[in-house]
């Protein structure tokens, strides 16, 4: 009885034993470190999650969860997380203003001692996530561009040709409305698609792209100069070419348009495309760069987007920090910009895509310079915030409420208010 007892004892000793050992597997438990990470594309989630895997199996003991929160909440989500301590480890990052006040109020942690980032970013692919101290707090992640769609059917058919100069643009929709076919799709009922899709897409040519940007924001230049003037007068020249009651229709009416072969040209940016290859409309289509004035440097709206950074409270820097090196590397941006057409890795040697659009796309930055959106560095950090200024103004010269002059007044007017370096300038 007693040696039956032993056995009995033994055997019940060895299954706990097993037990314990399994438990963590048993319960879903694994030695592995788990991070979130944060972004505002929930379009995103399952072309993410494929490159996530991507990660997952060169460090096999680090996963990646991505947990997006919709574009139009993240910002406010984000804060209150950060608040109070449940924010993601990882998680992507505005450009200039937005990412600055997050480092600053000490919920970033610096990226300096990641000698991937130096070695394949350029410093102003890097400086929309570098703190006013020199600091890094995020790896450049996303880019968009900016340009203009058009039906190579529909040109061919009534002879015309991809515009060299604005002037050449401007002809080309004249004849194009005198043969009865609506030159451009966009229309005005979404205010912010005449500020980033048109406006923020030709201003560079006009001001003379970075060069001139940084002049506006050193107060060598004021807003309403004649460069200016010039950007906000080539907006107004646009607007007899929108489609028939444009104020009427959103931004994917103005989409429909195009795809349907409605239109023959829609200024939009990088990120339509996978809408008009799932859409696959009955003809060929292609995209231009925005041409300059005659005598004008060309440029173009490459958008520095989404950076991503690292939670300062995450618990697990170490881990953090492995994907933030391995995001770095310039075959990882390859892989984002195959899974994510029309959005663009920012790497100093460009890689080439699978996506024959997007590749189009990225070959019209060659020749031409590149610089951001006109307002997002600085302007968008006091009240009244240049993006504001810049929406009220667009959409008055395209309603015809206001002149090309009396809107370039006005920004430098409302920035003055506040930003000092525009208080010095002479006009």
């Amino acid at each position: 009885m007693r040696i039956k007892n032993s056995i009995l004892f033994l055997l019940i000793f060895m299954v706990n034993l097993l037990l314990i050992a399994n438990f963590p597997a048993a319960w879903g438990y694994t030695d592995k470190v788990h991070l979130r990470l944060g972004s505002w594309r929930t379009e995103d989630i399952k072309q993410m999650n494929t490159m996530l895997q991507h990660f997952n199996l060169a460090y096999p003991d680090i996963r990646i969860i991505f947990d997006p929160t919709p574009a139009t909440e993240y910002d406010a989500v984000l804060k209150a997380q950060l608040k109070v301590g449940t924010a993601p480890d990882l998680f992507y990052l505005r450009s200039f203003g937005v990412s600055q006040q997050l480092y600053d109020a000490g919920y970033l942690l610096p990226l300096d001692p990641i000698d991937e980032i130096p070695s394949h970013f350029d410093s102003t692919m890097t400086a929309p996530w570098t703190a006013s101290n020199g600091t890094l707090y995020g790896v450049p992640f996303i880019a968009t561009s900016h340009g203009v769609y058009y039906n190579a059917d529909l040109f061919e058919k009534h002879g015309v040709v991809i515009p060299k100069t604005w002037e050449d643009l401007l002809i080309l929709c004249r004849a194009l409305k005198r043969s009865g076919v609506p030159p451009l799709a966009n229309a005005s009922g979404d205010p912010w698609t005449i500020n980033e899709i048109i406006f923020f897409n030709i201003a560079p040519n006009f001001i003379g792209g970075r060069t001139g940007r940084m002049a506006y924001l050193s107060g060598e230049r004021c807003f309403n100069d004649q460069g200016m003037i010039d950007a906000f007068t080539a907006l107004k020249n646009l607007q007899p070419f929108f489609v028939e009651n444009h104020h009427l229709l959103g931004y994917m009416d103005s989409l429909q348009l195009f795809v349907q072969g409605k239109a023959a040209m829609w200024f939009g940016g990088s990120w339509d495309i996978p809408y008009f290859e799932n859409e696959s409309p009955p003809f060929t289509w292609k995209i231009f760069a925005p041409p300059p004035p005659k005598g004008h440097t060309p440029h173009i709206t490459f958008h520095l987007d989404a950076g991503i950074g690292v939670n300062a409270q995450t618990r697990h820097k170490a881990a953090a920090l492995t994907f933030i090196q391995w995001i770095a590397k310039p075959e990882v941006g390859g892989l984002m910009g195959d899974l994510l057409p029309g959005f663009f890795p920012m790497h100093r040697k460009a890689p080439q895509l699978s996506t024959p659009h997007a590749n189009q796309f990225l070959a019209l930055n060659q020749g031409r310079g590149t610089d951001i959106r006109l307002v997002w560095e600085k302007l968008r950090d006091g009240t009244p915030d240049g993006y504001a200024l810049m929406l009220k103004a667009t959409n008055a010269i395209i309603d015809g409420t206001q002149s090309p002059e009396a809107a370039a007044d006005a920004i430098q007017a409302g920035l003055s208010q506040w930003y000092k370096p525009t208080q010095k300038c002479k006009k």
